[in-house]
């Protein structure tokens, strides 16, 4: 036991099911503490991993083979509920940017980054050429967890279509940084690839990323059509079974590309974008609930994991490379390879470029990627585990926790009309729209029954809400100040 830890507890022990439940516990108890503080969740996550771990409370946690299998799991649950709520007529005008920018984008970053590293910092690390570049690598994406669930906790509605194209990017651009990682990784453990020249190793990698990524495509678009016919031709009545049979077509689509030697995050990202807008979904609205619950169990069980593995005695040599490197992808790499992408797109400005560049969060997904090496063995690979981890923490502290300040700096940002409340209640959109209406007094002005407000023609009052009670509304319903109307607008046949 360390000098700091309270005590002593091996996670995967009897207690198992106890601490887990104590950790995932207090981290919903957490999320309140960082929206009052502006502080993102995901970043208290990975800290309360931290203090419960062995260098502190003691809770010992230290199989990276399972760390990495339960992030791997986490990160497909995740990327998958987030292409099922991607909406196709939202991201088609910001299409050829985000893919760029996950594409070309990633692979600016990594070498001008691996570049850095080796001239730069090299000296602090002792890493050969490909261990800088595998570093660079596995911080080379946007964390699609973290841009999720910022932008979207946050509520930042965004000008030039920037919200779209920054979902779209990052969940798009992990399955890049994924397979340049796994090529480096496999470059680095297999000798005869680097032994037969430079040439050959960047032909042989090539080959592996090109085969990564259509063999992705692939199985992404025929899973995502072929689960597509299978809703439209079975019907469930409710949408717990429909929710996890969507759910096996993720794992499906991941298994089965890996098995044909094509990248899986790729793959489920794409099964579930074509499923979530072409499959008719019944009770739409409920299964992405049941997403949106999955994938904030499996943020806070992948960042507390990662969390638990994280050892701050060992980072502390780390701190100064890790802050070197951290702001030349900050202040440098990211930009760079932003505006490049983005250079033959003249309708987007300066501040909008600014602030993509400043989107270059950090999150699980590096740190994920960072077990891979040392899962492999690879010499250096701890070193490489504490610095990304360092610079996951200072990007969701400093950009995470001010994406909200730059996007209003930058005159990026805008408030938005509130949404309707409609207590749950949904409608087929033929119907007509819902709308709620709080009643004031110049409503009652004509009489305080719900007939004589004399509401316009095709409005129809479907429920009325009085402080905790909800009422059925009908002609000679007495209405009070204050009371909320549920009301369908629409055509009618009087």
């Amino acid at each position: 036991m360390t000098p700091l830890a309270v005590f002593s507890i091996d996670l995967l022990s009897d207690n198992m099911l106890l601490m887990a439940s104590l950790l995932v516990f207090a981290a919903v108890l957490i999320t309140k503490i960082g929206s009052k503080l502006g502080t993102p969740s995901l970043l208290l996550f990975l800290l309360l991993g931290m203090i419960a771990g062995r260098d502190v409370l003691g809770l010992t946690f230290d199989n990276y083979k399972m760390a990495e299998s339960i992030g791997h799991f986490s990160m497909t649950v995740i990327l998958f509920s987030a292409g099922l709520e991607t909406s196709i007529p939202t991201i088609r005008p910001v299409l050829r940017q985000g893919i760029l920018l996950s594409t070309a984008g990633v692979l600016i970053t990594v070498v001008l980054t691996g570049l850095f590293i080796y001239f730069v910092t090299g000296s602090l690390l002792h890493m050969p050429m490909l261990g800088c570049f595998l570093l660079a690598a596995v911080m080379g994406s946007t964390d699609s967890a973290s841009v999720f669930s910022i932008l979207r906790g946050k509520k930042l509605h965004l000008r030039e279509k920037l919200g779209p194209m920054l979902e779209l990017e990052s969940g798009s651009n992990d399955p890049m940084a994924f397979t340049l990682t796994l090529l480096l990784v496999e470059l680095m453990t297999t000798p005869g690839l680097t032994e037969k020249g430079g040439w050959s190793a960047i032909g042989a990698g090539l080959l592996i990323l090109v085969l990564q990524l259509s063999v992705g495509t692939a199985v992404g678009v025929g899973l995502g059509f072929a689960t597509k016919w299978v809703l439209d031709k079975v019907r469930y009545t409710g949408f717990a079974l429909p929710s996890i049979l969507i759910l096996s077509t993720g794992f499906f689509a991941n298994g089965l590309a890996q098995l044909l030697h094509g990248n899986g995050l790729l793959a489920i990202y794409i099964a579930a974008i074509i499923i979530g807008n072409k499959a008719r979904l019944f009770r739409k609205k409920e299964v992405f609930q049941f997403f949106d619950g999955l994938t904030w169990l499996m943020q806070m069980v992948m960042f507390l994991i990662l969390g638990l593995l994280a050892r701050p005695s060992q980072m502390l040599p780390m701190l100064w490379p890790a802050i070197q490197v951290g702001l030349f992808m900050t202040l440098v790499g990211r930009p760079a390879s932003v505006f490049l992408c983005l250079l033959p797109f003249r309708k987007i400005s300066a501040r909008a470029k600014t602030f993509v560049s400043w989107v270059g969060l950090k999150g699980a997904g590096p740190i994920l990627f960072a077990l891979y090496p040392v899962v492999a063995g690879l010499e250096d690979s701890t070193e490489i585990f504490n610095i990304v981890f360092v610079i996951t923490l200072l990007s969701l502290l400093v950009q995470g926790g001010s994406l909200d300040k730059v996007a209003k700096r930058l005159r990026l940002s805008y408030d938005m009309d509130p949404i309707p409340e409609t207590f749950g209640m949904e409608v087929p959109e033929a119907m007509g729209m819902l709308r709620d209406h709080i009643v004031t007094e110049e409503d009652l002005v004509n009489g305080d029954t719900l007939r004589a407000m004399r509401l316009p023609h095709g409005v129809r009052v479907m429920m009325v809400r009085r402080d905790e009670r909800f009422l059925v509304p009908h002609g000679s319903m007495k209405l009070e100040p204050g009371d909320r109307l549920v009301i369908i607008i629409g055509d009618s046949d009087d």
